[in-house]
């Protein structure tokens, strides 16, 4: 075959040149599980996996009626528009019966889980996220690009492109999408804001608010619902980041 895409949950140092499309498993819908993805995409891209993907929300357990459940979905899907493949997926619960033809039972399926099952008020919050998505292919293409070509990771550790800035490797919950944005989710229920450290050697723009800031130091981001935490390096232009909301 040419050009093939293997979607697998398991894979080794090598296994691109098979086309490996790697996912983390059927992962829980917790918080806790959403923080492990983001180490656990860094690390598949330092080995050299760049088609690297989870079930955005978890796989088990998540009821999309449930208050809870929505709120982590949303961070899980707004951090999904920064991984190098952006994948909603999940057997959500409660299960519903499938019955054959015939009439005879098979087995039950999830619930509804698509963008607009989780209620109107957050609708418009998955939309814009899918928009921010598709205005940035021309980007994306160009990180699938530099991974063709020399190797280079899509998500990348702070480290990988500051080295000599000593805090940057000791950042686990923030990393780069390419050379030029600085992704920071939402990890904990409830959080409408985070510290943010910005490696030393750039000027960023906090894309939610236009300010800028120096690099080398920890700056408090507003992350209301519908935000992500992002940050575009000075002299470049992200499509679909401009700096404005």
């Amino acid at each position: 075959q040419q050009n093939p895409v293997n979607l697998v949950r398991c894979a080794w140092a090598g296994s691109q040149r098979y086309g490996a499309l790697v996912w983390s498993g059927d992962v829980m819908c917790q918080w806790a599980y959403l923080r492990r993805q983001v180490c656990a995409g860094l690390s598949m891209g330092i080995a050299g996996l760049p088609w690297w993907t989870t079930d955005i929300g978890g796989f088990h357990q998540g009821n999309p009626q449930d208050p809870a459940f929505r709120e982590l979905l949303i961070r899980w899907f707004q951090w999904g528009c920064y991984c190098p493949v952006m994948r909603l997926h999940g057997d959500r619960q409660p299960s519903v019966p499938v019955q054959r033809k015939d009439g005879t039972p098979m087995l039950n399926s999830g619930s509804d889980n698509e963008v607009w099952s989780f209620g109107e008020e957050n609708y418009p919050i998955f939309v814009r996220y899918l928009r921010l998505r598709e205005a940035m292919r021309p980007y994306i293409r160009g990180l699938m690009r530099q991974f063709h070509e020399r190797g280079t990771p899509i998500m990348r550790p702070l480290f990988y492109h500051y080295p000599e800035d000593a805090e940057a490797w000791n950042i686990a919950d923030g990393y780069l999408f390419g050379p030029d944005v600085l992704v920071a989710p939402i990890l904990e229920a409830g959080a409408v804001r985070r510290r943010v450290y910005l490696p030393r050697g750039s000027r960023w723009l906090e894309c939610a608010t236009g300010l800028w800031h120096e690099g080398g130091q920890w700056v408090e981001s507003p992350a209301p619902l519908d935000t992500i935490p992002l940050f575009r390096r000075d002299g470049v232009f992200v499509p679909g980041l401009s700096g404005e909301r």
